[in-house]
Parts: structure tokens; sequence; C-alpha cells
């Protein structure tokens, strides 16, 4: 898509990204909803609408022909708040979504197109209004309401409720007439399924080709869950890699989140778009109880938007559902002149993909393992399973595979007999089913183009096709290596032309470099995108013109990789040991010792089984030297060498075997299940079921014991992000197979079957993703489902109740929530008490215990996602368990209310601020300074680690990793509880490492220091010049002693004309502490990366502890006459803190413990950010005074966080009567302290890190 350029208007867009933050307009559903609107105004005067049986309310598209006033209206407030784009009112505009409603194909285009000239018309008033101001429309592509990856149905995983040329088809539709009509640019939003974007992308390319122009595409996904992965299960890593190949101008999220949860997300998508990045959340969650239905203001977006935007992190950014032009106009100005973030560029890397990424990057990538065992022409066992319609049995070959090490699985179903695209289709479906495979990519193998087409159609990762070649030409090589290309996948490239397969090595180089050419000059291939075959033959065979086939291949790769730059190699490995099968043991040593050549040659990937590799060290010596002579064609004598002794090495064992001995027989019968149930192990269903029906002897006590039990935490897994939906899924499958298992020992009365769950989308809303999931997980836990559709009326829902027994209203929509009251109001009238799970993005627990519960006398449960659905509904049908489930239910929902209305009424009141500041603490202040400055100026220190660790806080080390913290002072002391020993040599190693690469860096300084009011003025020593002035907090909460406390109360007042001095100080565990972390994350080692960052968080509060220690406390004098004692408190503290180490005795550490401990209790080290000292940007006072970036490499965060992490900075008050505080303050104090810091109260507010009470 690169070859294409953009059109006049795409290339103005490009350029304003480059030259400053874009902005997108809000949410048009929010602004239709406020409208109020009536059936009336969705049917309008069109005769083709007035004429249709179904509801239109709710369907917002038909608005541009019907009210296009509003929707011109809407337009047009967003590009007075500042929108740079537009979005269409067509985010459903769609023949699929709008055959829910019965509206054809031409309407449809009607509706795009008017949509389109709406907004046209809005920011060509919006352009003469400003004159030189750009504004865009965007003609939105929604995700459609079917997923072409999941399966709708419960007993056949490899159905669909759509395929890929019925999405095409549709999206090609509404593309060609939204540009048709003149749309800028195009989005597709809100993905939640990577295979519907591939079929959008599909047809974006094929109207840009027929045109020979694009637009800019614009692609946005929107994550589901904990995991941070889109519904369908990818990774956003995954998800970048299967959309790459449209070039798309931007990418990102929306919808889904707050901007608040968003910020991993969007560092992913930093680290992955080579263009631009966008974000448009919702207006943080949804709360109905708040006026606008979600709970962030839009001062709240605009805050942690514009925090993104100044790190560089965004390009684009605008609002989804819950916002309006005042939050767009808010994040305007909190975005604008901020310096957008920087593309990128191309990367160089093969990105292949399944349900996660798989790249190839660089000639030190790791060798990738194609598992070759799922190919009808390469294992007999696996073409029996599909000849005989075992599928089932066919994906254990897959999962084996995988769980062997194959990074990606060649699936080919070339055989006579056999309907290859039939079976590719399924079979790649069924995959998409099954997590554990899905996981990885797939190599689309086959010589029927068709049937590789069948399969790219079916897999929402990026594939890689096997094969296409010369062999019949430069057009026919041409034309489907452009149709490759609008799949996005990669391709293999056989070195074969119209001569034949190319057996020399100059052939061979020669045919790949041909092809390379036509690939990236013609069709517009990335290099990284071509993976060359350059044939791998059978050597050994008998016939001497064979014996150079495997030395001349592995100096073909070195070639290929030298002279076609980018390119990758792959290889057919069991090829060349194909004289000598039935020998296993020979084949499996001549694999090894081949691939050990070629990939250091630059082999990147091979087809090969990864269970039958025996490491190249571990081959019998006799073996590899007489298989190597081969592969490398050493002597003439070679290959009759091998043949003659090759029965001699027919009984060796095989240097290791397919299949990894299996643990589950040392797994007691809990684990088993556990594990059966997790892995979505279904062989396993029968043998569970059976063993625990034995020990239970009633099949009821097995389901709700062990079974539910499983399931339980299979959701709990699922909400901690642990797992994902699809494995989720799979899991409901184990626990149908091993109900089913069950029936026929139980009791016509108490098969769960019997168990009848009503499911229904409400009035209004036709979202039903999560709810045809939900369909699937219940009916796989033996439930019977009865599935009402979507935009249900209340009535129909209520008739359905009568003979069930649990209800489940879904709903996407905030106005969903009235139709949900409104059907539980129905079910009380009719005297209706089963219980009803009430689900869908727009629910909360909060509003069904305050707003849905009350409203029915049966149980009401929130379902936070559909994995969790079948735990529900097992607890409440529960004979043992169902009661006390309700019960505590309701004592949640009662917790809530009594929780919403504690917080409404009033609390123990806090004493106003002039009341808080007339009980101020009244210190005796000596006339002389307690400190004397041991040096001037801001001064580094750099002590080693060995110095810090007396000073290292190990409780706080021991509680980060939640180890009981009693009778544990110093890390000897876990080294000598057995149970911990494991740990403890761990952190012993990681300390020892930190030790040898970190380098903690700390600076302090001294100021003159008097009080004013709550505030501390401090002046620059010697010279007394205005410093700077720090606002301390005070709290508004009387103590025992009926005293209200601040920090600036243990500093001498200015009034009294008493010198006094504190300390600044600032210290980091410095950057290579965290470079050492991020090293051991990349080596997949993040319990190690988790200790050196526990660790280094503790070295930098040793390092503070270490200053006060060994730089401020030597600067601390008794203050007597003439310099001698004068009895107060603090000569006191002087002289019983005698010098670290001056005395050892026997008890030397205990000594020099108690001595640390004494100087510590000096005065008051007030670190910034927490309750002494609460606000955290006055570490941006800190920072200027001394220096962060300069002397300690220290930068501050928009919110004032330190980088790196492990930092620390604050004040020492010497001060013997100092003690620590925790401020309780009032919106009076917050605004106090803004006005005195001169800052918006609210920022204050957010960034005070103490109690605020109302």
């Amino acid at each position: 898509m690169r070859k294409l350029e953009f059109n006049e208007r795409g290339a103005r867009l490009m350029r304003l990204l480059d030259e400053r933050v874009v902005f997108l307009d809000g949410a048009m559903g929010t602004l239709i909803q406020r409208e109020g609107l009536s059936e009336r105004d969705f049917r309008g005067s069109q005769p083709e609408l007035s004429a249709l049986a179904c509801e239109l309310k709710g369907n917002n598209d038909v608005l541009s022909l019907t009210r296009p006033d509003i929707i011109g209206d809407i337009h047009g407030k967003y590009f007075a708040a500042g929108s740079d784009i537009v979005t269409t009112n067509t985010f459903g505009a769609n023949s699929i979504v709008q055959a829910d409603y019965g509206i054809g194909a031409e309407l449809v285009r009607k509706m795009n197109a008017a949509s389109v000239e709406i907004a046209r018309r809005a920011a060509e008033a919006a352009e003469r209004a400003a004159p030189g101001r750009a504004c865009f429309v965007a003609g939105s592509l929604g995700p459609m309401n079917k997923s072409a990856s999941i399966s709708p149905s419960a007993d056949d995983p490899a159905a669909r409720s759509v395929d890929f040329d019925e999405l095409a088809a549709s999206y090609g539709e509404q593309i060609d007439a939204l540009l048709d009509a003149g749309a800028d640019l195009l989005l597709i939003e809100t993905a939640f399924d990577t295979l519907n974007v591939k079929a959008a992308i599909y047809a974006y390319i094929g109207a840009s080709r027929a045109r020979g122009w694009r637009v800019p595409l614009g692609v946005s996904m929107t994550v589901s869950d904990a995991s941070g992965r889109i519904l369908s299960g990818q990774t956003i890593e995954a998800f970048y890699a299967s959309i790459r190949h449209a070039d798309p101008l931007f990418v990102g999220l929306n919808c889904s989140l707050g901007a608040d949860k968003m910020r991993p997300y969007i560092e992913a998508f930093d680290r992955e778009a080579e263009r631009y990045t966008h974000c448009y959340p919702n207006a943080g969650l949804p709360n109905p109880l708040c006026e606008s239905g979600y709970d962030q203001t839009p001062e709240d977006m605009a805050r942690l938007l514009g925090g993104y935007v100044r790190e560089g992190l965004l390009n684009i950014v605008g609002g989804c559902c819950g916002t309006g032009p005042e939050h767009i106009a808010a994040i305007v100005g909190a975005c604008s002149g901020a310096a957008p973030r920087r593309p990128r560029g191309r990367q160089k890397s093969l990105s292949l993909s399944g349900l996660e990424a798989l790249k190839i990057a660089g000639d030190d990538a790791p060798f990738a393992f194609v598992g070759e065992r799922t190919n009808v022409s390469g294992s007999l066992a696996f073409k029996k399973m599909i000849s005989e319609g075992r599928f089932s049995d066919a994906l254990a070959v897959a999962r084996k595979q995988v769980e062997n090490g194959a990074n990606m699985i060649d699936v080919n179903f070339d055989e006579p007999m056999l309907d290859a695209s039939a079976c590719m289709k399924k079979f790649v479906n069924l995959i998409g089913s099954e997590p554990e495979i899905a996981r990885v990519p797939l190599m689309v193998d086959s010589s029927d183009f068709g049937a590789i087409l069948a399969g790219l159609k079916c897999a929402q990762g990026k594939c890689a096709v096997n094969s296409i070649s010369l062999k019949e030409g430069e057009e026919k090589f041409l034309s489907r290596a452009a149709e490759i290309a609008r799949f996005g996948a990669a391709v293999v490239v056989m070195a074969f032309d119209e001569e034949g397969q190319a057996t020399s090595l100059e052939r061979r180089v020669s045919v790949c470099r041909r092809a390379y050419r036509l690939l990236v000059e013609r069709a517009g291939f990335d290099p990284e995108d071509i993976i060359f075959d350059a044939n791998v033959l059978a050597v050994a065979t008998g016939m001497p013109e064979h014996d150079p086939y495997a030395a001349d291949f592995i100096e073909a790769v070195r070639r290929i990789k030298r002279e076609c730059p980018g390119a990758r190699t792959s290889a057919g490995v069991s090829n060349v040991s194909f004289a000598f099968r039935g020998n296993n043991p020979v084949r499996e040593a001549m694999h090894s010792v081949f691939l050990y050549h070629a990939c250091k040659a630059g082999l990147d990937m091979g087809i090969v089984n990864a269970g039958m590799l025996a490491p190249y060290e571990d081959i019998e010596r006799d073996l590899r030297e007489a298989v190597e002579a081969v592969i490398l064609n050493s002597s003439p004598e070679a290959a009759e060498n091998l043949l003659s002794r090759a029965d001699e090495f027919r009984g060796a064992a095989s240097g290791r075997r397919e299949a990894r001995a299996d643990d589950w027989d040392s797994l007691d019968w809990p684990e088993r299940v556990l594990r059966a149930f997790v892995k979505g192990d279904e062989a396993r269903a029968e043998e569970l079921a059976l063993h625990y029906l034995e020990e239970f002897k009633d099949p009821l006590k097995v389901i709700e014991g062990p079974l539910m039990g499983a399931m339980r935490k299979v959701g709990e897994l699922f909400g901690e992000g642990k797992m994902f939906l699809p494995q989720v899924v799979k899991s409901a499958r184990v626990m149908r197979r091993s109900v089913g298992c069950l029936e026929p020992y139980m009791g016509a009365d108490s098969k769960r079957g019997g168990a009848k769950v009503v499911l229904a989308t409400v009035k209004g809303d036709v979202h039903d993703i999560g709810k045809n999931i939900v369909s699937v997980v219940l009916a796989c836990n033996g439930f019977r489902v009865e599935d009402l559709g979507v935009m249900v009326e209340p009535e129909r829902i209520v008739e359905a109740a009568k003979d069930a027994e649990i209800v489940g209203l879904s709903g996407l929509i905030t106005p969903s929530l009235e139709e949900m009251c409104r059907a539980l109001t129905m079910l009380e009238r009719e005297g209706i008490r089963i219980p009803v799970i009430v689900g869908g993005a727009t629910t909360s627990r909060l509003h069904t215990a305050v707003k849905m519960a009350p409203l029915y006398s049966g149980t009401v449960v929130r379902a936070e996602d559909a994995g969790v659905s079948a735990a529900i509904c097992l607890a409440l049908l529960s004979k043992s368990d169902a009661e006390a489930f309700k019960l505590s239910v309701e004592a949640g929902h009662a917790a809530l209310r009594k929780s919403l209305a504690e917080k409404s009424g009033d609390r123990a009141a806090a004493l106003s601020l002039s009341q808080a500041r007339s009980r101020r603490v009244k210190c005796e202040f000596p006339s002389r300074p307690l400190i004397v400055p041991n040096f001037e100026g801001v001064k580094v220190f750099s002590p080693k680690v060995r110095e810090l660790e007396p000073f290292i806080p190990w409780q706080m080390y021991f509680s980060a990793w939640e180890i009981g913290a009693s009778g544990l002072s110093a890390l000897a002391d876990l080294g000598r509880n057995s149970e911990h020993g494991e740990f403890f040599k761990d952190t012993l190693e990681v300390f020892a490492k930190l030790g040898e690469s970190a380098f903690p860096k700390l600076a302090a300084s001294y100021f003159g220091a008097r009080s004013e009011g709550d505030d501390i003025v401090l002046e620059y020593l010697p010279s007394g010049g205005f410093a700077a002035r720090l606002a301390m907090a005070r709290t508004q909460e009387p103590d025992g002693a009926g005293l209200c406390a601040s920090l600036a109360d243990y500093v001498a007042p200015a009034e009294s004309g008493i010198e006094d001095r504190i300390a600044l100080f600032a210290a980091t565990a410095g950057v290579e502490a965290e470079s050492l972390a991020e090293k051991y994350a990349a080596e997949g080692d993040d319990y190690r990366s988790m200790i050196v960052k526990t660790l280094s968080n503790c070295l930098a509060e040793a390092l503070a502890r270490w200053a006060q220690s060994e730089v401020f406390f030597p600067a601390l004098r008794p203050h007597g006459e003439a310099g001698g004692e004068c009895g107060c408190a603090a000569c006191a503290q002087a002289s019983e803190a005698a010098p670290v180490g001056a005395d050892g005795g026997d008890d030397a550490e205990y000594c020099f413990s108690k001595k640390l401990m004494r100087r510590l209790r000096v005065g008051v080290r007030a670190a910034c950010g927490y309750p002494a000292y609460p606000d955290h940007s006055q570490k941006g006072v800190i920072a200027r005074l001394l220096g962060f970036g300069e002397n300690l490499g220290i930068r501050l965060t928009e919110n004032f966080m330190m980088s790196p992490g492990a930092s620390v900075c604050g004040i020492w008050i010497a001060n013997p009567h100092a003690r620590y505080l925790r401020p309780v303050a009032t919106p009076e104090q917050i605004a106090d302290i803004a006005g005195r810091r001169k800052m918006d109260a609210e920022e204050i507010r957010r960034l005070f890190a103490a109690e605020i009470r109302q």
C-alpha cells in the first residue's frame, strides 16, 4: 500500500501531524442521546423507513437521513470546540448491521453519502470562519455486530456467524460510498476482532487500487479485559502485526476504558507503531449516577491525555463514549502547544502473529521452528485423522507441536481425496477456538491457491503463505503476490521458475534474486515479508549428483541473505533425510546437523518437528561425524559410508522423543482438575468426571464441588488478566464434556440440562457479542440457553422467564440501563422471582446495587465479564451454596448502598483552617542555629552500594514481597528462615549484581529558613538571597493534645528574628539499577527484575538514611554557651548519637544499629509526595534548587513522578521537637495552598498525597 500515494487532502493531514497534535471529535451517540429523540425522529419522512416493521429508535445512523440538522449541529459543535477531524455518523451504516433493521443496500449507501455531505458542510463552515484552518472528515467504519473469529455455537467451535467474504463485501460497499461522497480519510474504530478489521482493510486496499490513489486510514482497537487483549484474543503487538500491511497513517485505541487506564496500551502502541498514534477514550467508566453517565469530567480527561501527549506518546487525541464538545475543548486546551510524538519509521523485521506476535529481526534472531506434523503430505497419521473427520485428534497434533517448541505451524491438506479448501477453512477456524495453538502464527501451505485463500480468510493473525513461485511465469506470480498482500501475509517463495526446480547453487540464487526484484519493485512487498526456500533436496540417495544438495543449500542461504537484503530464508528440513525413511535415529541426526550448519549460514526458519530434534552435541559421535560428512559433502565416500552404517545406527535411541514425558500422573486429583480446566484439555474430562463420581457417589456433588471449583478458579484468573476469553470458552467446553459424562448417572430431575437460562440484549440495543459468548460458555456448562437476540422487548423477556431458572440481560449503551430497570419492574409485577444477571459495559456494581436491585425481590447480580457467567449461574443454582451466595450478593448491595449514603451524609467535621492554625505547635527555638553547614552550595555524593547496606530498610523489602516482617530486621534473618531459603539466596545474588552495576547518587544543600504562616521560606547560604517558598500542609484534625501541626511549625518564625536552617536532599538508585531490572525482564526473568526493583527502592531510602547519618548529622551541634551542651533535647540527642562505629564491643552490629537509629531520630526527614509533605508538585521546586537533571540524571514527569522510579527527595528539619504527621485537609486548605502556590486547586487536589475530607 505504501506504493500508492495519498490524495491531496491526505497529504495535507500528514503535514499537519508532523507539525502538531491533531484533535478528533468526541462521541456522536452521547450527544444524540441528549436530544431525547422519539421513534418518529428515526423514521422521518423517508418512505423506505416508514414502511419498516422493526423499531428504528437507537439506530443512530438513519438520523443522517431523517434528522440531518441534529447531526450537522453536533459536527459544528465539535469543530467549534477545536476538533480538526470529525467522524461521520456511519458507525453502523453497513449492510450487515442494518439488516437487523430490515434496511437494504441502496438505503445504506444513501446513509453513508448523506453523512459525509453533512460533515463536509460543517467542515467548510468551520474553515470559512477561520481562514487557513484545515478541517477533515473521517468516514467511520464500525466493528460490525458479528465476529468472524468467535464461534456463536457451543456445539461447533468451527461455526461462524459471518465469514470474511461477507464482511469484505459489506465494508467494500460502505468504503465506496464514503469515498465517492468525499471523505478525507477512513477510520476503522472500536475493533474487537482482528479478522473483521482485516476484511475492512482488504476492502480498503481494493478500493484504493481501483482508484490509483488512497486516502489515509486510521485503525483503532478496543481492549476487552484486564489482559489488555482485543476481544478475539490478540495482544496489541499481534494486532499491529496483523494490520501493518495497510500502512495505516495512525493506530491506537478508543472506547472500553477511561484515559486513566489506557497508559500500558498507549505505551504498547508507541513501541510498535511506525507512523502516528492516537487515543480517544471514554470519559472514564460508565457511572449512571453521574449526570454525564461517565465518571470523568472534561478536566480529568484533559489532564490525563495532556500528560500522555507531553510524554511524547500520542499524535491524535479525542473522546469516545460519554464525551462531548466540552471535553474536546478541555483536551485542546491541555494539549495545544505540546510537541507531537515522532514516528519511529519502518521496522526492518519480519513480524508474524497468532494471538501473540512473532518477530524475526536482524541476523541474530533465534531460529523459528515451523511445526510440520499438521500436513497431510508429511504425516500419514494426520492424513488419516482428516480423512476420517477426526478433527479433534488433528488439533491435538497441532497442540503437541506448539508444546514441543514450534513457533509456527504449517497447515496443509493437499490430498486428492480431500476438499483442501473446506478442510483448510474448518481446521483454521477450529484452531481459532484453541488459544494454546492459536497463539502462534500459521503457515498456510498448499499448491492449490484456493486453499491458501480459504486459510487466509479464517486467520486473524498475520500468516505466512507457503508458497508461490515463478513456475507459471511472472504474470501469475505477481497476481498471486498482490492478492496475498491484500491479506497482509508474508510469502514463501520457492526457488522454481519456468525452467523447473533450481538444484544447483547458482540457479537457486539467481531464481531467488529475480523473484526478489519482482516482489519489491513491482508488487510493493516489503523485503522483510519475503521468505525464500532454496529447495532442500534429499542427499545420500546413491546418486552422486545429489551429494552436493545440502551443502549447496547452505551456501545458497548465505548468498541470498547477502544479495536480497532484508529477505528471510526457510527450509523444509525433513526433505534432506528422505533417503532414510524408517530410520528415525539417522533422520533426526541429519536434521540436527543440517540445521546446525544452515543456521550458522543465516537460515531463519525451518519446517521441522521441533519435538524430534536432538541437540547437536548430544548426537553420538560416530553418527554425527558420518552425517556431517554427508551434509557438508566433505568426501566422495561420505554418502556410501552413511548408507553402509545406517542399520548400525537404526537401533540408537533418538536424541529427543517427540513428546515430552507428561507429568500428569505426578499430580494429585485437585491439581489435575484445575490443570485440565485451565489448559482446556477436553481429553481429560471423562477421566476426571468418573474419578470424582467414584469418590463422591453423587454426580451433582461432583459438579458443584471440584468441577464448579475449577470453573470458579478460571473466572478468577480471567478477572486477573491471567486468562483471556478464548481460553475461558475452551475451559467451558471441558466443563460441558465432564457434565456430559456424568449425565447417565443422574436422575431425570437432576440433570443440569434442565436449568434454563434466558438471555437477551435489551430493547434499543443491537450489541450482542458479549451475550453470544455468555451463551456459549453457559451451554458448555450444561445449561439450556434460550437466546432471545437483540432489541428484545421487556414483555418477551417476562414471557420467556416464566419457565426459566435464570435471566441474563445485556446492554452496551447507557439507555440500556433504563430498559434493564423496566424489565426488572415487569418481572416483579408478574411475580417472577428467579435470579437476574446483568452485564455489559454500561453496567456497574454500584448502579446495580442502588438502582436495579431495589426494583426486584429476586436476586440481581452484575457479571463483571462473560468469563464469570458460568460460575455465577452454578452458584445461583447450587443446592448447597445458592442461599449463601444470594445472601452474600444482597449483603454486598447493602454495603454499597450504605457506603454511598455515608459518603453523601455528614462526616465528622474537620476544623476550619483558621481554627487549625490557632492550634499550631509552639516551639522554643535556640538562639543559635542547630545546623552548621559542612559544605556550601549543592554537593553530590556517590557512596558505594556496600556502604549503604547497613542503612537498607529490610522490613520495607520483606513487606514488598509479602513476607511477614515480624522478627526480621536484616537480610541475615531471612537467611536463617528455612521457608524462604531460596528467596534469600536469590536476593543475595541480585544484590551482588546490583552492587556491581548500580551507582547511587545523592544531591544535598543547606538553606537558611524561616516560617511565614504555613510556608517555609528558603534563602541561599551564605548570601541570604531568596531561594524558594515551600507551602506546607496543616492537619485540620486535632491530635491527642488538641494540636494541629504543620512542618512549618518546626522552623523558626520570621517574626522571631532567629536564624534557622534546613537541608534539602534528593537520592536515586540510578539509571544503572533501572537498566539491570530491564535486562532481567528482557531475558524473561520477571522474578529477578522485581527483586532488582524492590531492592532499588530500598537503596534509595537507604541513601536518604545515609545522608541523614553521614552528611547532615555531622553538621548538627550542641548550642550551649561556648559551643557546649545546654541540656535541651537537641543537645541530648546529639551527644547520645555518637559517631557511627565509635565503639564496638561484643555486639558491634547491635551497637551500630542502635547508634544509627539514634541518628535517624534527630529531627524529621520528610519525603516530598508522602503524607508529612504531601504536595507532589513541590518536587519541582526541589528539582530546581538541587539540579535533578545535571547532578543526578533524574527527570520529573508531567505528574511529578521521579524517573528513575527508585528515587526520593525531601527536606530535613533538625528541630528535636519535630514529629512526623499525617495531615487531614479540607477543600478550604487545598484552595489556600493553590493560592499560595499560584496553581489550580484541582491540580493541587490531584497531587495531594494526604486525606482530603469534604
